[in-house]
């Protein structure tokens, strides 16, 4: 099984300078938490979360309506081509501590891959299971 047989076909992105009330209707509308930010020719720049705007915005008294996407975004991208292994995708999410990966080809966004698309794949569910845990390794119960 590959990334493209798991993948998000239709992702909903962003262009990095739409202003950032932008990208929060966006996420509130379609009730996710990021977004893929591309830039031109649909070549993927980077992705925002509601964490980047509430840290990166909001918290530092910046307003939304002035800030840019690209300002906020983060740019440093884990990826997957639509040809690797799916298994790769758990590995990929529970090393670099994320729960959505970008699909790439030749740089431009065709999916994404997110813990709930590998959860809904049954035969996936323990190393969904695993990468979760990995994910959330650095949380610490008091």
């Amino acid at each position: 099984m590959y990334v493209s047989d798991i993948m998000t076909e239709r992702v909903i992105s962003i262009g990095e300078d739409e202003p950032v009330t932008a990208a929060a209707r966006l996420l509130k509308r379609n009730n996710i938490g990021a977004l893929p930010v591309h830039g031109e020719k649909g070549r993927l720049k980077g992705i925002i979360t509601d964490r980047d705007i509430v840290l990166r915005c909001v918290a530092s008294d910046t307003n939304p309506q002035d800030v840019r996407v690209g300002e906020i975004m983060s740019r440093s991208l884990v990826t997957l081509s639509p040809f690797d292994s799916a298994t790769k995708v758990t590995e990929r999410m529970g090393e670099c501590q994320v729960r959505r990966i970008p699909v790439t080809d030749n740089g431009v966004l065709v999916g994404i891959v997110a813990l709930s698309d590998i959860a809904r794949n049954s035969e996936y569910d323990m190393e969904a299971a695993e990468a979760l845990c990995e994910i959330s390794s650095n949380f610490r119960k008091k």
